[in-house]
Parts: C-alpha cells; structure tokens; sequence
C-alpha cells in the first residue's frame, strides 16, 4: 500500500515494490493519475496487477473511510496487508487549512499517523509487516515546541513542513518502540532531494523561507537546484529498501538514508518529551474516534 503513489516518488516505489514480487496498492485522489499509475505498474509485467484507491489524504474524514475500506478489503480477501508506504507530502507557499488545522501539518503527519494507526491491527494480522513513513532533511530547519500545530510566528512553508515531518519521525520511532516484538516493523526512509513537482514548483517560491534565508536565497536556490535534480526513481530507493531489504527483518525504528543505508536518526526525533508531545497533538487533532 504506497500512499500519493500515482506520481513522482510515491509511483516509484510502487514500482519498485511491483518488481519485488508484491500485489502493490496506490492511493491518491486523481482517478484519472490513478488509472495512468495502474498501467504504468502493469506494463511491466508484475506478479500480481496494481490496484488504485481513491482518497483525498488531505481530509482526515476521507483516511478513516480509506482505511476502514482497507481493513474490510483484506479481511475478506484473506490477504494480509504486509507493507505501508506512507509516502504522501505537501508544503505550501501560503499559509492553508484541512478541516481547521494547517494543511502541512495534516498532510504530512496526522493523515500518515491516522492511516497507521487504524491499520494496525489489519498490519498485524499480516506479519511479519512493515511500516515505512517518508520523512526528510528539512526536520532540520524545524522549529522543536508542539504544544499546538503551529508555533508562534509568521508561516513559512518549508519550516512548516519540516516541522510536520519531524513530529511524523518522533512519532515513527516511538512506534517502533511500542510494537518491538509485535512483528510490524516500523521504519523512516529519507529520499533525499529529486526533481518532484513539489520540488519544481513550490520550494522556487522564496517565501517558503524564513526572512534570513531569503536573503540567501540565490546561493540557496542555486544549492538547492544542484541537490534535487535527481531521478524520483533514486529518490524511491530507501523507501524500497525499507519495505523489502531482508537484512531489516526483525529490526524496527531505523531510519534508512539517501543511499538507502541506515543513517541514524535527528536527534531532536529521538527525544522522549518531544514524542510524548507529538502524541498528544496528534490524539487531540485526529482522534483515532471521531468525536
């Protein structure tokens, strides 16, 4: 199951998974991307034809109905769910909402956190079974505090969006630690910089910079150009690796890199405290039951 997986990156892996001998998954909102997806994956040849699912990953009512229409799928199929790519990301040059809350934050982490978390038990029936959440570089350039979705300030999408995918790595590795022994492995894969509409289109724009960096932004961009100007389907290799590289069987909470080797992981991702605070934004703002 590959999450926005109709296009770029996401299509890659899927291929990739394809390949690997699986009966791949697609979800996005576009059918007619989803279709184009679907034939691009049969036209190999795989072992099992590709399938697509329809699903605005942006709305949080809309993963619970995918989700639910996951679990109900394999239950009587019989055919266990083994691999999650949660690969699904957005960043904006303006400052968006999803149902109240801002839309990079929902993208980036709720909507991945909720499909995790209400496949479990479908993952579960399916083990041995990996989860595989895309994170990237920018948590870097993130601020730390989650006591509410968005910190103090002026909105600057790519901070935003490192932001998100920051609170999406704490919470990947507090779950690996939660369901050590359970026989779902849980992994973060880092695709590096490639040449992606969000990376052609959206990261141009210098307001999705803090004000210093805009200042930079021509030796910035021009650093930037040089890093994402590879292939999607390099940028696809960790996320590929994570799903199927036998040496990973058994282990969980490890961060596959750029060079689909095990990197460790941002330090701030690894602390306790910023776990435990994700995790109450993530309950309070996606409740696994709506209210």
């Amino acid at each position: 199951m590959v999450t926005a997986g109709t296009g770029g990156i996401g299509l890659e892996t899927a291929l990739g998974l394809a390949v690997a001998g699986f009966a791949v998954t697609v979800i996005g909102r576009d059918a007619g991307r989803g279709a184009k997806a679907v034939e691009r994956i049969n036209a190999t040849g795989p072992v099992h034809p590709a399938r697509f699912l329809s699903a605005d990953l942006a709305s949080l009512d809309q993963v619970r109905v995918l989700a639910k229409t996951i679990a109900v799928d394999h239950a009587a199929s019989g055919e266990p769910l083994t691999v999650l790519v949660n690969n699904v990301g957005a960043m904006f040059v303006e400052r968006q909402t999803r149902g109240g809350v801002e839309a990079s934050f929902v993208v980036n982490h709720l909507s991945p956190y909720l499909l995790t978390e209400l496949l479990l038990p479908t993952l579960s029936a399916g083990v041995p079974s990996r989860v595989v959440n895309v994170t990237s570089g920018a948590v870097a350039v993130a601020k730390r505090v989650f006591d509410d979705v968005e910190p103090p300030g002026g909105y600057y999408g790519f901070h935003w969006y490192g932001r998100a995918k920051l609170a999406n790595l704490a919470y990947t590795l507090e779950l690996a630690e939660r369901l050590n022994g359970s026989g779902v492995s849980v992994f973060a894969a880092d695709p590096g910089g490639a040449a992606t509409d969000m990376t052609n289109g959206t990261m141009t724009d210098p307001k999705i910079v803090s004000p210093v960096l805009q200042l930079l932004w021509p030796l910035v961009r021009r650093t930037f150009e040089r890093s994402t100007s590879g292939p999607a389907s390099a940028a696809a290799r960790p996320s590929i690796a994570a799903a199927t590289d036998e040496t990973l069987t058994g282990r969980t909470g490890i961060v596959i890199g750029a060079q689909a080797h095990p990197v460790a992981p941002h330090r701030t991702a690894a602390d306790p405290r910023v776990a435990e605070a994700v995790r109450r934004l993530s309950e309070r703002h996606a409740p696994l039951t709506p209210t």
